[in-house]
C-alpha cells in the first residue's frame, strides 16, 4: 500500500476557540503505541478524542481517534507533510544526501510537488501493469504453500505472509531475487521508527545505498519492470529527478511489503479464529473481497497515518490543536467509531456498509492499494483451498509488534493437519 494509508465535515467557525492550553498530563509517546491497544483507544476516543501526547524529541502531538476528525485530517490542507516518510516527526540523524533520498516522494510531500510526483509514478504503475501480476502472485503463494504444507508446526507470517508481498514488490520493481533479503532487515527497522531509533540511521543509509546500486544497474540494463518505467516515464519535457526516484523506490518497497505482509497477517488470524469464518470462505471464494475489507477495518495493517504538521491554529472537535504542532492519526481507534459503524467491535465478513481508511483520503490515497487487495484475495483463497484444515497452533497467544506505525503479529502459528 502506497500511501495512507475529499471534502470532510468542516468544522463551524461559529464555534468559538476552546480549550487553547493542552491539558497539562501527556501520554509517553514510547511505550503508548503497540498492538493490541484497542480498549486504550477507545478510551481516547470516548473521552479525549483529540488528545496531546508527548513525542520522542520531547514536543507534544496530538492524536485524533474518531472517524470524521481522522477522515477530514487526511484531506485537510492546512495539515502538511514535512519532507519525511514518519509517523511522529522523528527525524534520525541522516547526512544530506540520504535524506534527499528519503525525502523527495509523493507520501513526503505536498502540493504542488505531490501533484507532480504522483502523476509521473502513477503513469508507470499502470492498471495493466498490476493485472499481468495475478498469475504470478498466485503461482508464488502455491509455491509457499507447497512449503507450508508439511506436519508440524509452522509460523504462517515468516513462511507466507512475508515471503509473499516481497516477492511479489521485488518481482514489481526488479529487484533480483538473491538481493531480496538485504533490505527486509532494513524495512522491518524503518517501519518501527523511534521503537529502534538507535538502529535507524543505519538502516536507512544502507536501504537508499542498495535503491542506488538498482537504479544505476537499470539506467545501464533496462527491463520491463517498475524501476526502469520509473526512469523512463515522462511527462512532456518532465521527468524525475536522481532524488525523487530514488525516494519513489524507497516508498513503493516499504509501502508494498510490510503493509500488505500484515494484512495477510492479520486477516489470516481472523479467519483461523473462527472455523465458520475459515469454512465460509473456502465455500464461496466469491465473498473475498469484502472479507478482505472487512479485514482492513477491524485490524487495519496500519496503526497510524504518517504524521502531519499544522500551518496554522486548527480545530478539531473542541480543541484548538495550535499552529507548528504534529497532529497524529489512529486509523485503528477511527475504525472501531460506533458513529460511523455498526457494531463496529465485531469482525463481520458480510459487512456491507465499511468506508474504512486503511488506505488513506484525499490526495494521499493509496496508489497500491488495487496491488494490496489483490494479493491479500488471493493469498486467502489459496490458503482455504489448499489447506482446508490449517488451524491456530494449540495454545497459541497472539502478540502485536510495537510499532508506531504498522499494526501486524509477532508471529502466527499454525498446523496443517
Amino acid at each position: 500500500m502506497l500511501g495512507e494509508l475529499t471534502e470532510g465535515h468542516h468544522v463551524s467557525m461559529g464555534m468559538g476557540l476552546r480549550n487553547q492550553q493542552p491539558p497539562a498530563e501527556e501520554e509517553p509517546f514510547l511505550g503508548f503505541f503497540r498492538g493490541g491497544m484497542h480498549s486504550e483507544l477507545a478510551d481516547y476516543r470516548q473521552r479525549r478524542p483529540v488528545a496531546p501526547l508527548r513525542l520522542p524529541d520531547g514536543r507534544t502531538g496530538w492524536l485524533l481517534t474518531r472517524h470524521d476528525d481522522v477522515r477530514r485530517a487526511l484531506a485537510d490542507p492546512r495539515l502538511v507533510k514535512d519532507g519525511l516518510l514518519s509517523p511522529l516527526g522523528f527525524r534520525p540523524q541522516l547526512p544530506p544526501d540520504i535524506y534527499a533520498a528519503t525525502a523527495q516522494n509523493m507520501l513526503a510531500v505536498d502540493p504542488p510537488n505531490h501533484t507532480r510526483l504522483r502523476r509521473l509514478v502513477q503513469g508507470a504503475f499502470s492498471a495493466r501493469r498490476i493485472g499481468r501480476l495475478t498469475p504470478a502472485v498466485t503461482t508464488i503463494a502455491d509455491r509457499l504453500i507447497d512449503e507450508l504444507d508439511t506436519p508440524g508446526t509452522h509460523d504462517l507470517l515468516a513462511e507466507f505472509a512475508f515471503p509473499l508481498p516481497i516477492t511479489v514488490i521485488s518481482e514489481l520493481l526488479g529487484v533480483p531475487a538473491g538481493d531480496r533479503g538485504i533490505f527486509m532487515g532494513s524495512a522491518s527497522i524503518i517501519v518501527s521508527g523511534p521503537n529502534r531509533g538507535r538502529e535507524l540511521p543505519g538502516a536507512m543509509i544502507a536501504m537508499i545505498d542498495y535503491i542506488r546500486g538498482l537504479v544505476s544497474s537499470k539506467r545501464r540494463q533496462p527491463g520491463d519492470d517498475l524501476v526502469s518505467a520509473l526512469i523512463s516515464e515522462r511527462d512532456g519535457g518532465d521527468r524525475l529527478t536522481e532524488d525523487e526516484l530514488v525516494s519513489t523506490v524507497y516508498l513503493l518497497l516499504l509501502a508494498g511489503y510490510d503493509t500488505t505482509a500484515n494484512l495477510i497477517g492479520n486477516g489470516a488470524l481472523l479467519l483461523l479464529d473462527d472455523r465458520t469464518r475459515w469454512s465460509g470462505v473456502r465455500a464461496d471464494p466469491d465473498r473475498l473481497p469484502q472479507v478482505v475489507e472487512e479485514v482492513l477495518r477491524y485490524e487495519s495493517p496500519v496503526q497510524l497515518g504518517t504524521h502531519r504538521v499544522a500551518t496554522e491554529d486548527v480545530e478539531y472537535g473542541d480543541q484548538v490543536i495550535p499552529a507548528g504542532s504534529t497532529v497524529l492519526l489512529s486509523i485503528l481507534a477511527a475504525h472501531r467509531d460506533a458513529g460511523q459503524y455498526t457494531a463496529p467491535e465485531a469482525f463481520d465478513p458480510a459487512r456491507e456498509r465499511n468506508p474504512h481508511l486503511a488506505f488513506g483520503h484525499g490526495i494521499h490515497h493509496c496508489l497500491g492499494a488495487p496491488l494490496a487487495r489483490m494479493e491479500a484475495r488471493i493469498a486467502f483463497s489459496r490458503l482455504v483451498a489448499r489447506l482446508p484444515e490449517l488451524r491456530l497452533a494449540e495454545g497459541f497467544a497472539p502478540r502485536w509488534r510495537r510499532s508506531a506505525l504498522m499494526h501486524g503479529l509477532e508471529e502466527l502459528l499454525v498446523t496443517t493437519s
